[in-house]
């Protein structure tokens, strides 16, 4: 297994290999890690600090024990034994339209109902849409939550590993939800996971988003960033139920925009944690576009 545990241009290249990723991404992660250098720490409030946060204990990026499976059969025991205590295949069964299941840093399995895929919707893990798709992940990628938003936006672009990629095509209604999960099943693990989400003109879907992690001694972080594009008159309903140990610094970055009669549902549900922090946000770019926020 491998881990990276150093922040540096070296590790950003190996990740970036071990992906394939054409030199464009590359470029992107290593301007993100100049911008990470440059910017302080966040100073939030009330009486909320990161001192007990040392980025130079953190493992960057975790290969998984498993390549991404189309079944429940071919995941590991001790992984397929998780997602079933938590009812993500009895779930999948009876009332999702599609699952992508991450472990640490990579996806493990993803499936997609075929009603759906023939219908032109696309729902599986960045780093294959980054491959299948390219010229989607160029046009949107990391054009609405900036590296320079924040320290730990920068972060994600540099290290940023696994997460959801989803298209929607017009006028295509995705009536079951759609669902990620993501686990943190390693000690000392930062999680980076990029979701980026597309509904265009006159379609609709729901995605729902799981996140844990067990309990270690030393500290984790989250630090996942959310893109999502709401075309004309089309609807997202973005709800993410995280449930985390005390020792993990949960600080995310989530934005979305909307486009003319378009209309944007965050609900997020935030349980244990060390510190969440969360910049959820709605641009409303289009005449009658409307964002609501749980």
């Amino acid at each position: 297994m491998r881990e990276f545990n150093k922040l540096s241009v070296e590790t950003i290249r190996k990740i970036s290999a071990l992906k394939k990723e054409p030199s464009w991404m590359l470029d992107f992660r290593l301007q993100a890690l100049e911008v990470f250098k440059k910017l302080s720490l966040p100073e939030f409030e009330p009486n909320v600090n990161l001192l007990d946060l040392d980025l130079e204990e953190i493992d960057y990026y975790v290969e998984p024990k498993a390549k991404k499976q189309r079944t429940w059969v071919g995941v590991p025991d001790e992984i397929k034994d998780t997602f079933y205590k938590l009812g993500i295949p009895q779930a999948e069964q009876s009332i999702l339209a599609g699952v992508e299941a991450q472990f640490d840093s990579e996806a493990i399995y993803g499936s997609l109902q075929k009603k759906l895929e023939q219908q032109g919707v696309i729902f599986t893990n960045i780093e294959t849409a980054l491959q299948k798709h390219p010229w989607l992940l160029q046009k949107y990628f990391g054009t609405l939550v900036k590296v320079t938003d924040n320290k730990f936006s920068a972060l994600n672009s540099a290290v940023w590993s696994g997460g959801s990629f989803l298209y929607v095509p017009p006028g295509v209604k995705v009536d079951l939800p759609l669902q990620a999960y993501f686990q943190m099943g390693a000690p000392g693990l930062g999680q980076f996971e990029r979701t980026l989400i597309i509904a265009d003109t006159n379609s609709s879907v729901f995605y729902v988003e799981g996140c844990t992690a067990p309990t270690y001694s030393e500290n984790s972080l989250h630090a996942g960033v959310v893109e999502i594009f709401v075309g004309k008159n089309a609807t997202v309903r973005y709800t993410t139920i995280q449930n985390w140990s005390k020792n993990v610094y949960n600080l995310v970055t989530k934005k979305a925009l909307v486009d003319d009669s378009g209309n944007m549902i965050w609900v997020d549900g935030n349980l244990g944690s060390k510190v969440t922090m969360k910049y959820p946000a709605c641009y409303l770019k289009g005449n009658h576009a409307n964002g609501e926020m749980y």
